[in-house]
């Protein structure tokens, strides 16, 4: 006959295996050569400490590999102290508005090849930036001028900047009405 022994209920959870560990940190290391690319200007932008900034900085002026590598593993060692969650969620909405932005650059190209080429194109965007009339109007004739002449001048960036400005304007609308609106 067999005993049965009862079942024991552990409430620690069992601390993570040492391939877990290892996985953690070649994912903080690679984290951290992605703060290497990024500038300046940007880098200061994310919830970042100054140690790791400075050492985020020093790995950009390495250039022996070696040394690059190891720069890499202690800058993926600060990042323990740190939540690189935070830093994770900050990059990719980075990288979400440089999305936006870009497709804002390309859908003005669209509208301003479309406006000067196609009488149809004046009418198309009135229908929906209506408040943008006089100016567009005034903008396309003196673009068509210039180009007519076999120059991109003034007037031909000045339609393009309206153009992305009202693009830009109404993309950031929608990005705070979805916000607004968005289940919490």
């Amino acid at each position: 006959m067999r005993r049965r022994t009862p079942a024991t209920t552990n409430p620690e959870p069992a601390p993570p295996s040492k391939s877990q560990l290892k996985r953690d940190s070649h994912a903080l290391q690679r984290l951290g050569a992605d703060l290497i690319e990024l500038s300046d200007e940007r880098l200061v932008l994310l919830p970042l400490n100054e140690r790791l900034i400075d050492a985020v900085r020093l790995a950009r002026t390495i250039t022996a590999h070696e040394g690059r590598r190891r720069q890499v593993q202690y800058i993926g060692k600060l990042m323990r102290d740190i939540d690189a969650g935070a830093i994770r969620q900050a990059m990719e909405a980075e990288h979400q508005q440089h999305r936006v932005d870009t497709a804002v650059m390309h859908a003005t190209e669209r509208w301003r090849e479309r406006l000067i080429e196609a009488p149809e194109g004046l009418e198309q965007w009135l229908a929906v930036h209506p408040d943008t009339r006089d100016a567009v109007a005034r903008l396309l004739a003196a673009a068509r001028a210039e180009l007519s002449s076999g120059v991109r001048g003034r007037y031909y960036r000045d339609l393009f900047r309206l153009i992305r400005d009202t693009l830009s304007a109404r993309t950031q609308e929608a990005a705070l009405h979805s916000q607004e609106h968005a289940p919490r």
